[in-house]
């Protein structure tokens, strides 16, 4: 078996933070019984694991069976915190606020025409007439952004987690180049997609700021959190934490922001990493 590129790991972890898509989760968007093993390891040992995506709390269904002691997962790119052991109520909500949403769609129009926009909300998401449709979500509504935006009074709608921006011909990474520069002032641009599918959030938003608000919450150092990821939308995270890997199937940003790197999502690349730090904190334990 392939084995983890060696990265120095801190001698007490207190938590692992993983995304899932290409990540934590195969392909076929299983948890192996290894991962699954693995995260329940770490956990007895005084790990937690914090799920942190850019899915939203009702897709979260794909590891809501194996959390263990916390159930909290930071969604939606950090615009959400849902406690998974209360079917995903969100706990924390960090809004795109509706002017600036409609200000990066008025922006995109301009910089990239033949963007189309969808809005996911806290109650589910919307989205326009030429947008990929969402199968999973029938009881969306179909209108222009603007009017999935619009407000009756200011303050009176359910608050915007992300807006998402695709486009059928740019490049993604251009496409995210593009959006960065025509709205990088007014959001936060990122990416997780294979296509190019934005993903627009409140300005300083982001997997790792939110996932630095739950940490100093309980006490919990960068030092001590160990992160995994694979597509831009991990970047920061992977930079902010004390020790990172990215999958061998990473996207480059996130394999140059990670302090070490594992073998593929396939190949259950979390669970390698996280088996390794279990074990070094029982030593660790066994020694002190």
């Amino acid at each position: 078996m392939t084995s983890a590129i060696e990265s120095p790991l801190p001698a007490l972890p207190r938590l692992v933070a993983t995304d899932l898509d290409g990540t934590l989760l195969r392909d076929d968007k299983t948890v192996s019984d290894r991962t699954v093993a693995a995260l329940a390891a770490a956990e007895e040992a005084g790990i937690e694991v914090f799920f942190v995506t850019g899915r939203p709390a009702r897709w979260m269904d794909v590891v809501s069976d194996h959390v263990h002691g916390h159930g909290l997962a930071i969604c939606a790119n950090g615009a959400a915190v849902a406690d998974l052991h209360a079917g995903g109520k969100l706990l924390k909500v960090r809004p795109l606020e509706r002017g600036a949403a409609l200000a990066v769609v008025h922006a995109l129009r301009a910089a990239a025409p033949g963007t189309t926009f969808a809005v996911e909300l806290t109650t589910g998401i919307h989205y326009e007439p030429a947008y990929p449709p969402f199968h999973v979500d029938p009881g969306a509504t179909v209108a222009i952004a603007e009017k999935l935006l619009h407000e009756e009074t200011p303050g009176s709608g359910v608050p915007v987690l992300k807006l998402l921006a695709h486009h059928t011909e740019l490049a993604p990474d251009d496409f995210l180049d593009v959006a960065r520069a025509a709205a990088g002032d007014v959001a936060s641009f990122t990416r997780s997609s294979p296509t190019a599918l934005l993903e627009v959030s409140g300005l300083g938003v982001s997997k790792a700021s939110t996932l630095a608000l739950c940490c100093a919450e309980r006490g919990i150092s960068p030092a001590e959190v160990v992160a995994f990821g694979d597509m831009p939308n991990d970047v920061e995270m992977l930079s902010w934490a004390g020790t990172s890997y990215a999958m061998a199937n990473a996207h480059p940003a996130a394999l140059a922001a990670a302090s070490g790197r594992t073998v593929t999502n396939n190949e259950d690349g979390v669970a390698v990493v996280v088996e390794r730090l279990v074990a070094e904190r029982r030593t660790h334990r066994t020694e002190g």
